[in-house]
């Protein structure tokens, strides 16, 4: 067990808080058991996890599959784990896994239908909820351009709650290429923004079809240029009060409103 938490071992995750350590080990953080199952069926991804005693009686199963799958499992002290953990109530476990971003090839090799991209996203909560939500609506893939919040980003992965492991994700492209490799591909670039088209108007047989849905920075919406290049700019109906709604509020509408047509015949 690491007790000490100067330990090398432990200074070492505690650097892949930092983007620039993420990036040059191709490593981050899962923190809790969500992904331990999926990390028993594809045990490739993780290098190494650190559990606490208590999280080691409670998970026991799976830390012993994960183990015979030749996955180390290192117990370490509350105190360790404190250190390691980025929240103020630590689960117990902390998952060192490898980088699971695709290629926007590899992606688009698979025949997406529905996807989601998020431009200049910047809070880490938001762009980890859409990415959730994405998941929950069946969506193929999620995007982030240039600029947006690092996918690896603590907060982002856990705002995914296990969703990171499940939606393939591209990240650090360029908008403007992006939105003519998907219209060449066959695919409908919808940006969701205000003063567009109402959602709610758009036929069922142009929602069916396959679409990307842009989402923009969460102060400033998505650049005029880009509006310009989208197939359609599409807003949500405020029926309320309310001025507006959040980024991830929003993204969860399109999604799903997308999705609905295109299981409609499920």
């Amino acid at each position: 067990m690491i007790q000490d938490p100067s330990d090398a071992r432990v200074r070492s995750i505690i650097q892949l808080s930092q983007k620039d350590a993420r990036f040059e080990t191709g490593l981050f953080l899962l923190e809790g058991p969500q992904g331990l199952k999926e990390l028993v069926e594809s045990p490739g991804l993780a290098h190494e996890i650190f559990a606490t005693e208590l999280a080691q009686d409670r998970y026991d199963n799976l830390l012993t599959d994960l183990e015979s799958e030749g996955i180390k499992v290192t117990l370490v002290s509350e105190r360790v784990m404190t250190k390691i953990s980025d929240t103020k109530t630590p689960q117990g476990i902390v998952s060192v896994l490898s980088h699971l971003d695709v290629t926007l090839d590899e992606l688009l090799a698979t025949e997406p239908k529905l996807l989601a991209i998020l431009d200049k996203a910047r809070d880490p909560g938001n762009a980890g909820t859409v990415l959730r939500a994405a998941d929950a609506a069946g969506a193929d893939g999620i995007i982030f351009t240039k600029e947006s919040v690092d996918l690896y980003n603590p907060k982002v992965v856990r705002s995914t709650a296990g969703s990171i492991l499940h939606l393939p994700s591209v990240i650090n492209q360029d908008p403007v290429e992006l939105i003519a490799e998907l219209q060449k591909r066959g695919i409908q670039v919808f940006a969701a923004a205000s003063g567009g088209v109402l959602i709610n108007q758009i036929s069922d047989e142009v929602m069916a079809k396959p679409t990307a849905w842009i989402f923009g920075n969460e102060a400033h919406g998505i650049a005029e240029n880009l509006l310009e290049l989208c197939d359609q700019v599409v807003a949500l109906p405020i029926y309320g009060s309310a001025e507006s709604l959040n980024l991830a509020t929003a993204a969860s509408v399109c999604l799903y409103a997308s999705a609905f047509q295109m299981n409609s015949n499920r």
